[in-house]
Order: C-alpha cells, then sequence, then structure tokens
C-alpha cells in the first residue's frame, strides 16, 4: 500500500527504532511529504536502547516522540497466549520478533488515532517478514488509513545504499558491533541477529557480536533449579514469588542468561520462499515452552493434548505469517485455551551450560495416577482386557491376509 488516491499524508506515524532502516526513512519521510511526523517507540523490554532512540528521533527532525510502554500487555496479550499454544517455528524458533510485531501495530494505530494522524509507516524491507506483520495488523485493525513503505518507494536499493544516505544526511549510526551495523532485534523474549557477516550461513557469528545470554564457556560450574507456576496456562510465579506477566519475563530471562539458555543459529524459511540465517537468544522463552509442556503433561486429556499437538503447526504459520488478529487465529487461539482451564501446577527445571531438563512437574489437576502407572501388581487394571483391544484392532491386517492382500 502506499498513499491513498495519491493523497499527500497530512501526518504520518512512523515505526522508529532507532536502527539503520527507521532512521533513513524517518528523514526520507520528512523530505518526500514535508508534513507532520510523530516516531512511535513500542517498548517491548529493549531497555537502555529506548532513550536513545527518542533522542535520536528528535535530532532527526521528528515533530513528535512518543514512547509507549508495551511490556505487560505483550507479556499478558501477546507472548502469553502464544506459549499456551506450544508455538514453536520449523521445530525451532519461538517467534520473539513474529508475536512482537503486531503489537507494535496495533499500538502504532492507537497513537495515530490519538494524535489525529491519516498515515503510518515502518521501515521494513520489501522482501522480509515484518512487512506483511505490520501491514496486516493495519489492515485488519484500520484498513482505511495510509500505509507508507518507504522500502517499496525510494531509490534506496541496498543497505549500502542506505547507509550512504546517512553519511550524506548525517545520521548517526550505533556501529559498536562492527564498521556496518547488523539487523538486531530485542524484546522481553529474545534477540534476534542478521544481516552482514550472518549473511554466510558457513560461517559462525563474530566475536563479541551476540550480547543477550554467556557463551558456555562463561556459564557458572553448578547447575541451577528453577521452579515456574502456572495458573490456566499462564504463568504467574517464578521460585515461590508471584510475579507480573512482565516480571515473570524479566526473571526467566536473568536465570536463562546467566546459564547461556536458548541461543539459536538456523536458517529458516521466510514468507516469500527465501531462506535467511538468523541468531536467536531466547532465554525466558526457552524456559517457558519447556516449563508449560511439563505442566500440560499431567493434565492434559489423551486426545486433546494430541489434537492441540496437530493445531500447533497451523497456529504457529499464522503467528508467523502476521495474521495475528486473522478470525482463524482467534478461533483456534479459543480452542487452544479451552485446553488450558486446568493446567495449573509447578514445573521444576534444572538449568546448566545451554541445557534445559525438566526434573519434575506437580499440578492439583493432575491425571496421573500411579495405580495405573504402576508396574507393580494392582486392581484397577486387568492385563487380560488388552487382548480384545488388539483383537478389534488388528483386524483389518488379519482381514487383508485372508484377502490375498500381498505381504510387504
Amino acid at each position: 500500500m502506499s498513499t491513498r488516491n495519491n493523497i499527500a499524508p497530512q501526518h504520518i506515524v512512523l515505526a522508529f527504532s532507532g536502527g539503520l532502516d527507521t532512521s533513513v526513512a524517518l528523514v526520507w519521510l520528512k523530505e518526500r511529504y514535508r508534513c507532520r511526523l510523530t516516531a512511535f517507540i513500542a517498548d517491548l523490554g529493549q531497555g537502555e536502547e529506548l532513550d536513545t532512540a527518542a533522542r535520536k528521533a528528535e535530532k532527526l527532525g521528528a515533530d513528535e516522540v512518543r514512547v509507549v510502554d508495551l511490556r505487560e500487555e505483550f507479556a499478558r496479550d501477546y507472548a502469553f497466549p502464544m506459549y499456551r499454544a506450544n508455538a514453536l517455528y520449523e521445530g525451532q524458533y519461538l517467534m520473539g520478533s513474529s508475536i512482537g510485531r503486531p503489537l507494535i501495530a496495533a499500538a502504532q494505530i492507537r497513537v495515530a488515532e490519538e494524535v489525529g494522524a491519516d498515515a503510518v509507516a515502518h521501515g521494513a524491507t520489501g522482501k522480509g517478514n515484518d512487512q506483511i506483520r505490520f501491514e496486516m495488523t493495519f489492515a485488519a485493525l484500520r484498513p482505511d488509513i495510509t500505509v507508507i513503505s518507504p522500502w517499496r518507494e525510494w531509490d534506496l536499493a541496498s543497505r549500502s545504499d542506505l547507509l550512504a544516505y546517512a553519511g550524506r544526511h548525517g545520521i548517526e549510526l550505533d556501529l559498536s558491533s562492527g564498521e556496518r551495523p547488523y539487523s538486531i532485534d530485542s524484546n522481553l523474549l529474545h534477540t534476534s541477529y542478521e544481516g552482514e557477516a550472518l549473511e554466510d550461513p558457513a560461517q559462525p557469528a563474530p566475536e563479541g557480536l551476540l550480547f543477550r545470554v554467556r557463551d558456555l564457556a562463561d556459564t557458572q560450574d553448578e547447575p541451577e533449579t528453577v521452579e515456574i507456576h502456572f495458573q490456566g496456562g499462564n504463568p504467574v510465579g517464578v521460585n515461590g514469588t508471584p510475579l507480573s506477566a512482565s516480571a515473570v519475563l524479566e526473571a526467566l530471562d536473568e536465570i536463562g542468561r546467566r546459564h547461556g539458555i536458548g541461543r539459536l543459529d538456523i536458517v529458516e524459511n521466510r514468507i516469500f520462499g527465501m531462506k535467511t540465517r538468523n541468531i536467536y537468544e531466547a532465554p525466558s522463552g526457552s524456559l517457558l515452552w519447556h516449563a508449560h509442556r511439563a505442566v500440560e503433561s499431567l493434565v492434559l486429556d489423551p486426545e486433546v493434548a494430541q489434537l492441540k499437538e496437530e493445531l500447533m503447526p497451523k497456529y504457529t504459520a499464522l503467528v508467523y505469517r502476521g495474521l495475528w488478529f486473522a478470525p482463524e487465529r482467534l478461533m483456534l487461539q479459543t480452542a487452544i485455551d479451552f485446553s488450558q482451564q486446568d493446567v495449573t501446577g509447578d514445573a521444576i527445571l534444572r538449568v546448566h551450560r545451554g541445557t534445559v531438563q525438566v526434573i519434575g512437574r506437580r499440578s492439583p489437576h493432575s491425571r496421573y495416577d500411579t495405580a495405573f502407572a504402576t508396574f507393580e501388581a494392582d486392581d484397577v487394571f486387568d492385563q487380560r482386557d488388552s487382548s480384545g483391544w488388539l483383537r478389534v484392532n488388528t483386524v483389518r491386517f488379519r482381514a487383508g491376509l485372508a484377502n490375498g492382500a500381498a505381504k510387504r
């Protein structure tokens, strides 16, 4: 989407991070449209980056800077519903960026309505995933608003072009990771890294680039036991201390960081079909994923658990493809949340040198019955009953042989 009916916008709200793309986008939008521009900065737990980004937006010419604290909303209304589904993209990625973008876009629409803006803009590239996540959300929540995607409009064709533009316009860049900035995204769930030297999937990450979790060689010698308490599928406390949603993620993040938990180096299939190499560090998400499944294993009906496993890839694909506000995701969420009514209890984990091991779980709604599970004598299950079940469920094999079916 571009400017609606070729009418120039009067007021743009730009989702601003302070990185290369959005810094160039801010200056370019002011040059191109010469209208009021509000820089919207979403606080999803980036920490010190926020103040730096706000100062930078002012210096680059934003007429107004809005920093909105979304940490609790992010954890409670976005991350936790996704983790109730045990979502895992391509069997590995915990989707920290995928789930952050719909919230940023939704909050951006709220800011646009508050300031009376008629347009929103983002700095996502024209071949990446994030443009889809932003614009699917815009379309779902405010289909009438004008959307400007600078990467699809300007004549800058590469990061090298953006660096040259930044040099010409005096845009300062954070070059702490090298001579050229990497693409880095951070929130309460994770930090992601891509671009530059990481574009060669055969080469390890440059020394010193990754900063979220400790290298395994720098972790402590002794393992640590972590207890996570769940209520209705949501984590509500750590090690016996009740915590808010965002505080749960912060506490688990600190534990995971010092034990080197959650570092992942993958080649991932993007929405448009190309493969990209990404490195993720997701300490809190990794601990939550293991803990939630541990409590579920005690309480879910076996058929519900199986159906939930079958729904997970579909749910994951919807989140990854930016369809958080689509009716099909909401429908699946309703089914998943129905399964979570009894997911209350504790998961006990041991973390050590990059590994997470479940060593215990308990729940007041546990379906685990020692009388059934024991290998000793019991008076609740007659083992001879298995014969009838097996005869009924092998009829098709015996019937096939009787009719001359070929043996394999």
